[in-house]
């Protein structure tokens, strides 16, 4: 693993902690500031909107600049508002404050994507981003259970001064280890935004947005799933979320072989059709309990896989806006996010149970195979028409 990644990976586990630790201390928080979890519940959504938000934006107007500087500016206002939200007097300030801390999240994602690109050895592209989402991974195994239990039997304003802390750390290491690079493009906001007029730049963004939704459906309603159906006690949730950690450990590693292996689009539909096979078989097997923890392990393995080949995917095919292109896929993950979180929770509404969820996210896990398709379709074409024009 070359030093100079590091840094990419440090600052994606700062980024998942404070992602995925919300839900562990939405109860602390509530209490605290005397609110009903659904209006602590904002504060999730508030941190996804300032991803949607900042993950175009802020690459749009920084991508003349040196990537080291983006990074550094990035993670600047990731620690600004992690410590912020550690001393945040009521909901309104921390609110407020959680969407500001949003903002750098898919920016950093974005530029650390390219950059991983730029550093990598030939033909293991997907293989270096994947090293940057292994912080990611590592947060759901290991700092955010541990963020849980701060915040949980300490106080929840200590999580975030960890969180800050690290924001901190990455800073020190981005200006240590991470070499200087060129801009990556002429800063030339408008010709960069004209790859959205491709009808590639829309597949990659629907197959991303509904595809992956397809796992939110099923992992954001694991909790009653677990309890409900396969009928562990509530007090074994932390130790299943961390058997699904490990698997996104081992499913990130994987995921990036496998794009490198066999192009980003071939990895992607592969592993769009796995997904919704696996969540077919979470809906036959949940009453099992043994056989329930073999799938959440290998979902949670398919939840990470899927990164590295989208992103990769994203940068080979957004040539000249590679920044804002793999921004707008981090984006695109947190629409997939509310989106599955949103459709999976109708059917349970309806009285249908908890693995009805597994049904919503097939479909949607189907419809981004059908994206990752149509895109395979589209290459082979493009490849056919370029040897064509070879030939004359």
């Amino acid at each position: 693993m070359k030093k100079s990644l590091l840094p990419l990976t440090l600052g994606g586990l700062g980024i998942g902690t404070t992602e995925f630790v919300m839900m562990g201390m939405l109860p602390d928080i509530a209490n605290d500031f005397h609110t009903s979890i659904p209006v602590a519940g904002h504060l999730i959504s508030a941190y996804a909107l300032g991803v949607v938000i900042g993950a175009p934006l802020l690459v749009a107007f920084t991508s003349s600049y040196p990537p080291k500087k983006i990074l550094t500016v990035l993670m600047i206002i990731f620690t600004v508002f992690n410590a912020c939200s550690a001393f945040a007097p009521n909901h309104y300030v921390l609110l407020f404050s959680r969407l500001l801390a949003g903002l750098p999240h898919g920016a950093f994602f974005g530029v650390g994507s390219v950059v991983a690109t730029r550093l990598a050895e030939k033909g293991k592209q997907a293989q270096a981003i994947s090293i940057m989402f292994a912080g990611l991974t590592i947060a759901n195994l290991l700092t955010v259970p541990l963020g849980t239990y701060i915040g949980h039997h300490y106080s929840w304003r200590y999580t975030f001064g960890m969180i800050a802390v690290i924001g901190l750390l990455t800073l020190i290491f981005i200006q240590l280890w991470l070499p200087r690079l060129a801009p990556n493009n002429s800063g030339n906001i408008r010709s960069e935004l004209t790859f959205f007029r491709k009808k590639q730049a829309w597949l990659i963004i629907g197959l991303t947005a509904i595809g992956t939704g397809g796992l939110f459906a099923w992992i954001s309603y694991i909790a009653p799933l677990m309890t409900e159906v396969s009928k562990f006690a509530a007090s074994s949730v932390p130790y299943v979320l961390v058997l699904a950690g490990l698997g996104m450990v081992v499913g990130n590693v994987i995921g990036g072989k496998l794009a490198d292996k066999v192009s980003p689009v071939k990895a992607c539909l592969i592993l769009m059709i796995t997904m919704a096979i696996s969540l077919i078989v979470i809906f036959f097997v949940s009453q099992n309990q043994i056989l329930s923890l073999v799938m959440t392990f290998i979902t949670g393995g398919l939840s990470m896989a899927i990164g590295s080949p989208i992103q990769t995917l994203m940068i080979n095919t957004a040539k000249g806006a590679e920044m804002l292109g793999a921004a707008a896929t981090q984006a695109a993950f947190n629409i997939g996010n509310a989106l599955g979180a949103f459709l999976g929770g109708l059917p349970i509404a309806w009285g249908l149970g908890f693995t009805s969820p597994e049904i919503v996210g097939v479909i949607m896990a189907s419809t981004g195979a059908l994206f990752a398709l149509t895109l395979s379709r589209q290459k082979v074409k493009i490849v056919e028409e370029e040897v064509a024009l070879a030939g004359e």
